[in-house]
Parts: structure tokens; sequence; C-alpha cells
């Protein structure tokens, strides 16, 4: 099954005409349910675009998005993120946790604007922050914590709402090379164990091992690396995790 498809799309910014600059050109995408699709590309080439147009949080200049059946910018806007909130989590390169609140009350929060009902909320925010290892961490500030401890509260709160497809962008650009194969060992984890589709853009080539698929982008262009063997091959990054460390 495909979860998301991106067919003629284009994106531009600046005006009409010469004065565009193409972020996005003519894009033909189909990413599979349970794929884990990394895309890379240097800075600049429309990773975050893409990211961006897929999810509906920015508008195409041409063609079709359909996610999970449905051509997104057919609908309304209180559809589209209606749509969000049911099928997709993220994860951006900075962890934006609120300060005031607990790890607990962080990973919750995404509930707040899901209008239905979530009985077993806490007991869930529990369950996933035992997940990414701060289990023992429920009452903590974010302030209280290492920049990968953050990130982790982060995944934790993008799966609250049991998305069918995470989005993580440059999740771990902001930290060491051990914190960010810790991440990226939780990431797999979850692709793994709980078959959540995950779309991510790096510009870090050495993560590439760690998905199923890989796409480069260059000059707003995709590129299919059909060489790449991901998760099912031998390429593995030394000091992948199976369980989330200390970080």
């Amino acid at each position: 099954m495909t979860a998301v498809s991106l067919r003629g799309v284009g994106k531009a910014y600046g005006g009409d005409g010469a004065a565009a600059f193409a972020a996005l050109r003519d894009v033909d995408l189909d990413i599979e349910t349970n794929d884990f699709l990394v895309i890379t590309g240097r800075s600049g080439c429309g990773k975050t675009t893409l990211l961006n147009v897929a999810t509906g949080l920015a508008t195409p200049t041409s063609g079709t998005v359909t996610v999970d059946g449905v051509e997104i910018w057919s609908v309304t806007d209180a559809e589209r993120s209606s749509l969000r909130n049911r099928t997709m989590g993220f994860v951006f390169q900075f962890p934006s946790l609120l300060p005031g609140l607990t790890l607990e009350q962080n990973v919750m929060l995404p509930l707040e604007f899901s209008h239905e009902e979530h009985a077993d909320a806490r007991q869930r925010a529990r369950e996933l922050l035992d997940l990414v290892g701060l289990g023992q961490r429920l009452a903590a500030r974010p302030r209280e914590l290492s920049a990968g401890q953050q990130q982790r509260v982060v995944i934790a709160r993008a799966l609250i709402n049991r998305p069918t497809l995470l989005l993580a962008d440059e999740p771990s650009s902001d930290l060491d090379e051990e914190t960010e194969a810790e991440i990226m060992g939780i990431l797999r984890r979850i692709h793994a164990e709980q078959g959540v589709t995950i779309l991510m853009a790096t510009h870090a080539r050495q993560l590439v091992a760690f998905g199923t698929r890989r796409l480069e982008m260059v000059d707003g262009t995709v590129r299919e690396d059909a060489e790449h063997e991901g998760a099912s091959g031998s390429a593995r990054p030394p000091g992948s995790p199976g369980q989330p460390g200390p970080a």
C-alpha cells in the first residue's frame, strides 16, 4: 500500500516566471507503507520543502499530494489538519519542548488538539517514555535533560497519537556522533517493531544505512538509490544500538 504519493509536484518561491526559485521540480514519488525512506542532499536542495509539501504544511505550486488515500489539497484546511493529527507525527531538528511542563505533560500535549477522548493518555505517555529510555524521568523538566534526551522526548511526543507516518527533519544534526546513533537506533526500533512508516530528511549520508530506501535530492529533483540495502542489508553504522542508552 502507498502511504504518500506525489505526482508532478512543484514548489516555487519568490514571484512568477524567471524571478521564482524552484524548490521542487516536477517530483513524482511513492512512499510505501512501512518504508523507512531517508532523503539526503546538500542544504538548499529541497529536502525540507518536500517534507512540508508531503504533509500539508506547505502548499505546492503544482501537482497533487495524496496521503492515506486523500488528496490533501482538495480538502478544507480543517480536514487537512485533522488528517495530520490522525496519521502523522513530527520530529524536527530542534526539540521545542515547553519548559514549564514535565516530560509526561510534554508528551501528552498533542492530544489537546485532537478533539478526541484519550482515557489512556497518561499510560500511553509513560509507555512511550519507557520506549525512549526516559521512563524514570516523568516529572523532569526539559532544562534538566541533555540535547539527546530532549530529542527522545520529542520522538515520544510524535508517537502519542499512534500515527502511521513519522516525519523527521534533520532529527540528529545538533547531536554528537554517539547520541546521533542512539536516536537513529530508536527510530529504527520504532519502524521495525511498530510498523510506522518513516520519512526522514538529513544531510548526513552516514545515516542512510538506518533506512530501507534512500532518495537523493539535487536542485529540487529526486533520484532513487537502487543499490542501498538499508535495514535488511549488511550496512549498519558502527555503534548502532539495540536499546537506547543514557545520552
